[in-house]
């Protein structure tokens, strides 16, 4: 059986790919969690993964680390994680690609943080600019492949690329068009996603550089992670 290895669930943004597509595509798992918080852990598991950061997939002796390469190696013994129709896929994989290598004012102005909701202090047409290529890249393939999910009628890998930017959407009250909203809200309904949020917001777990940024960047008009 796969063993995933994640981080925080409120702030690891990079572990929720491969965990929410191992989840909705009922492959089974064993979660190992690696809080940010705890040196004696991240000193054990930097013995596992050769670039010591999350997630990394063991499959027997096999260790898989960054998120793409998990993807596609689930996917050589799971087709149902891309789309089956080539055209399809080749966008899909383009546009998981894309948010795997780009989107860089996104992640630095909006760290990832189930549990708070943020007023961003500004908001810059670098963010703008990213904000509107997601819009546009969600758009194109629920319009094009027909929903209710990107590429199609399945959740498939490029869906998962962009969960931790649903996330991000809601926290942060990120513009969305009209078919945008409709597809965040149905990938926060996700029962994989939920439980993925309700453990988040459940950890007693804090990381303070992730908690600066977010306070950096804006002003926290609500917090429902647990109290510690």
């Amino acid at each position: 059986m796969y063993e995933l290895y994640i981080a925080n669930k409120n702030y690891s943004s990079w572990s929720l790919r491969p965990w929410v597509l191992l989840r909705e595509l009922q492959i089974p798992f064993v979660e190992h969690l690696v809080p940010f918080s705890d040196q004696a852990a991240w000193d054990a598991y930097k013995r596992i993964t050769p670039n010591s950061k999350v997630p990394c997939l063991i499959d027997g002796e096999d260790v898989i680390w960054d998120s793409l390469a998990i993807v596609e190696y689930v996917a050589e013994r799971h087709r149902q994680a891309w789309p089956a129709d080539r055209t399809a896929r080749a966008w899909a994989r383009c546009a998981a690609a894309e948010m795997h290598s780009g989107f860089q004012e996104l992640r630095n102005r909006c760290s990832m943080t189930c549990g708070q909701t943020v007023k961003l202090h500004e908001f810059p047409p670098a963010l703008e600019r990213d904000v509107a290529r997601i819009n546009a890249l969600w758009v194109e393939g629920l319009q094009r492949f027909k929903g209710p999910f990107l590429a199609g009628n399945t959740f498939t890998a490029v869906d998962a690329f962009f969960a931790p930017v649903v996330f991000r959407a809601r926290s942060y009250g990120l513009p969305l068009d009209p078919p945008a909203a409709d597809y965040a809200a149905r990938m926060l309904n996700l029962p994989s996603m939920r439980d993925w949020y309700t453990a988040g917001i459940a950890e007693q777990f804090r990381d303070s550089h992730h908690d600066e940024d977010i306070r950096q960047m804006g002003t926290i008009t609500e917090d429902v992670r647990a109290l510690v």
